[in-house]
């Protein structure tokens, strides 16, 4: 994988398979979710996948919007594991595992944002991206289990 300035992330083979079924399964529209780990060193080491609704009404099968309720959910959950968010996952409908504009927008840096790419209702691709720091653009980040 590319490099992404530094951090990779480290999530197990049950836990890509977990946000893979996921994103399958929202299909047409994008799913959504929380990544929960620690940094160890230089590597973000996922613990937990907490999935998340997808509360877009207007247009869900290319935009995700995770509702501030569940956002205060997953890191009160992360606290009480002595965890923290580390990343969010999301989905692409029949579109590329890249970062759209509108990701990046609304993206924030350090934490990892995992895509998969869902083709008629089948994950084709997964990546993970980091936000630069200036917030400009997003660079690949070294993933590990993300196959």
């Amino acid at each position: 994988m590319g490099g992404g300035g530094g951090l990779a992330i480290k999530l197990s083979v049950e836990q890509n398979e977990e946000m893979r079924q996921h994103a399958a399964s929202a299909y047409p529209h994008e799913c959504c979710g929380f990544l929960l780990g620690k940094v160890a060193g230089d590597v973000k080491c996922v613990e937990r996948i907490i999935a998340a609704t997808n509360t877009r009404d207007d247009s869900p099968q290319n935009r995700y919007l995770i509702d501030p309720k569940e956002f205060m959910m997953a890191d009160r959950e992360a606290r009480k594991g002595k965890l923290d968010i580390v990343g969010i996952y999301h989905s692409h409908p029949d579109h590329p595992a890249r970062p759209s504009d509108f990701d990046r927008d609304h993206a924030w840096p350090f934490y990892s944002y995992i895509i998969y790419s869902v083709e008629r209702g089948v994950v084709a691709d997964a990546r993970s991206w980091l936000l630069d720091e200036d917030r400009s653009a997003f660079s690949e980040e070294p993933a590990e289990n993300l196959a």
